[in-house]
């Protein structure tokens, strides 16, 4: 057997004085970590005690299972301030509740200093995505557009049905994804608002609902620029659930060749700044 040409006594000063040096240097550290995923969070501070619509372990089970490939995915209802926002790269807000569920406490609402927060958070680098529901799943809409109104957007309530959307070729989406949205209300765009907002996906009235008779023209998915940050705001919350993902679908209308998980990784990824 061959032995080393290293001296012991070198051998052991060589790694010795690499030890110290990763010690004292933490960039040395991190060449030999792989680097953090991300962090996301699902906020659940403006969803009603009870409301067993859009779980994290329930029907939002898979959705960020997938997210968790990207992303280190957390989940919580605390406050949106500084100190509980430090270190999130995207927040998600799924279908904020108007009204109490059973004997349980009132959801908190919008304030103007939650708004004010997250504006903040927005404009110094961070991501939001905010989705919105149809009309009979508890949605609160006047408070949330307090927040909106800093990004140039407003939700309001008129809604579209059920429908699969193929996506323009204009959209900075990117065209010909099929998006399986299970019916939500709009967006009203303020062009001029110095957050840039834009449409990604307008409502396409040649494409026709596959349940019910609502097809209103306007803005179904925008997004907006505020500082630093970037913000996608979605008319439609359980178009990620699991039976929405799986093709099983809800209600009455199943819409099984999507690519909605597609869509919405895009849209996380982009608010978190990895594309």
């Amino acid at each position: 057997m061959s032995q080393s040409p290293w001296h012991p006594c070198l051998r052991f000063a060589f790694f010795g004085a690499i030890a110290v040096f990763l010690l004292i240097n933490p960039v040395g550290t991190q060449l030999l970590a792989a680097d953090p995923k991300p962090v996301l969070l699902y906020s659940r501070y403006f969803n009603a005690k009870g409301e067993s619509r859009y779980l994290p372990a329930g029907t939002y089970s898979e959705i960020l299972k997938r997210l968790g490939e990207t992303f280190d995915v957390r989940v919580n209802d605390l406050p949106l301030t500084a100190k509980n926002l430090e270190g999130v790269a995207v927040v998600l807000v799924a279908n904020p509740s108007d009204k109490a569920i059973g004997a349980n406490p009132p959801p908190p609402h919008c304030t103007p200093a939650d708004a004010d927060a997250v504006a903040r958070y927005v404009e110094n680098g961070g991501g939001f995505i905010v989705m919105g529901n149809q009309d009979n799943h508890n949605l609160e809409v006047p408070d949330m557009n307090r927040l909106m109104a800093k990004f140039g957007m407003e939700f309001v309530s008129k809604y579209t049905d059920a429908k699969k959307l193929v996506i323009s070729e204009s959209s900075p989406l990117r065209g010909g994804l099929r998006w399986a949205y299970y019916t939500g209300n709009q967006l009203v765009l303020q062009s001029a608002h110095p957050a840039k907002p834009q449409a990604v996906v307008a409502n396409d009235l040649a494409q026709k609902p596959l349940g019910g008779p609502r097809d209103e023209p306007g803005v179904l998915l925008a997004s907006a620029i505020p500082g630093k940050g970037r913000v996608a705001a979605v008319t439609d919350s359980g178009w990620i659930s699991n039976d929405a993902l799986s093709g099983k679908g809800i209600g009455p209308v199943a819409i099984r060749e999507h690519d909605n998980w597609e869509i919405f990784s895009r849209l996380a990824r982009w608010a978190a700044h990895i594309q």
